[in-house]
């Protein structure tokens, strides 16, 4: 298999012991991190909320077990923001499991995060690496919106860390399907120096091949380096501000607030105030009426977040389809719906086996892609 090298500094592209593979895939990097995942036992920490379809490649394929770390969007006395990490939060996680007799052999990380569309900072990058470190952890950090960041923010990949506490153990993940607006393109990359690793992937790349004249494609498209830094980059990354702000403005002005973000393709709404009552039943029966009124969102039940009411919106499309989805919002929100009721406080993470216990029962094991199509009734999931 020719291998290709990523959109990354070239001093970091890929090498004889640092092997980058590309591979059509059904889901791109959810199938590299369920072939990692056949190399270890029993479950691996994952930041709830999170994109969904990860659950159900690494049970289906790999017998993997997630272990949520519950992210709120309370701010406490330890925390600067909502939904924010914390190394504390991880060890809380991995302690708990540990004592339910589950065996964490790995640490999944998405930065830009889907679907907060946080960046993980340098420091808390570290801080993660030295965690798994620690217990031996292998980290699978999925980075598909690296090239999708616009702002005043700076995004830091793990591979440009001067030194990493477990080179072996962490692996990066990219595609081109985000950050080119190539869906249709299912070509991944893992970039890894664990030699075990890379000859599985190898060995399984054979029933997810590349096909050459795809490669060239592709491989002729990166070369030209200084279109893509001059122009497409900066394009993309300027039209990608400009859909957020459009999209943010109208739902602020209908009442709706979102998650501050700066990465990814979508924002983190806050529904909640829109829900009859503080259950994940009212969020499915508010996604099923925005989905009448001719809108598809993604709930946050889809992406194991512990919060009813919250919403994923993308907003890379045209810019009046963006201003539509206001307007329908708008209309159907405050047209045909009952008098919204209160918030109630979130759950805390106490609560969070009684909760779930309700998730599960409702199939919260859901790609995102296939939420319109209903949910799957798997409930390998651990929470706490």
């Amino acid at each position: 298999m020719q291998l290709l090298q990523p959109p990354l500094d070239p001093d970091i592209y890929c090498n004889e012991r640092c092997c980058a593979v590309f591979a059509t895939l059904s889901t791109v990097l959810c199938d590299l991190e369920t072939l990692l995942c056949l190399l270890v036992l029993d479950g691996y920490l994952i930041p709830a909320p999170y994109y969904g379809g990860i659950n159900s490649k690494t049970w289906l394929y790999g017998g993997m077990q997630p272990v949520h770390v519950p992210l709120f969007s309370e701010v406490t006395n330890e925390e600067s923001q909502p939904f924010q990490l914390t190394v504390g939060k991880l060890e809380t996680a991995y302690q708990k499991a540990k004592e339910q007799g589950i065996r964490v052999r790995a640490l999944i990380l998405i930065n830009p995060h889907n679907p907060l569309g946080d960046i993980y900072p340098p420091q808390l990058l570290r801080e993660c690496l030295e965690f798994a470190h620690r217990y031996k952890l292998h980290v699978i950090m999925d980075e598909i919106y690296m090239l999708s960041v616009y702002g005043d923010s700076t995004f830091t990949s793990i591979l440009s860390l001067e030194s990493l506490p477990d080179p072996d153990r962490t692996h990066f993940m990219w595609g081109f399907s985000k950050d080119f607006g190539m869906c249709g393109i299912r070509v991944g990359i893992l970039y890894t120096r664990n030699h075990a690793v890379r000859e599985a992937v190898n060995q399984l790349a054979v029933f997810h091949g590349c096909p050459g004249p795809v490669q060239h494609v592709l491989s002729q498209f990166l070369s030209d380096r200084e279109w893509l830094d001059n122009v497409f980059f900066p394009t993309n990354r300027r039209r990608l501000k400009e859909a957020q702000n459009i999209l943010v403005d109208g739902l602020a002005e209908i009442g709706i607030p979102v998650l501050k973000s700066s990465g990814g393709l979508y924002v983190w709404a806050d529904f909640r105030k829109f829900l009859k009552s503080h259950t994940f039943e009212a969020e499915m029966d508010l996604w099923w009426k925005i989905l009448d009124g001719k809108l598809l969102i993604s709930p946050g039940k889809a992406f194991c977040c512990y919060e009813p009411g919250w919403f994923r919106l993308v907003f890379s499309d045209s810019v009046d389809k963006i201003y539509l989805c206001i307007q329908r919002l708008q209309q159907m929100l405050h047209d045909k719906m009952d008098e919204p009721v209160p918030i109630n406080s979130p759950p805390k993470e106490n609560e969070c086996t009684e909760l779930d216990d309700s998730i599960s029962d409702n199939y919260i094991n859901t790609s995102v892609d296939d939420v319109s199509e209903g949910y799957s009734h798997m409930k390998k999931i651990a929470v706490f």
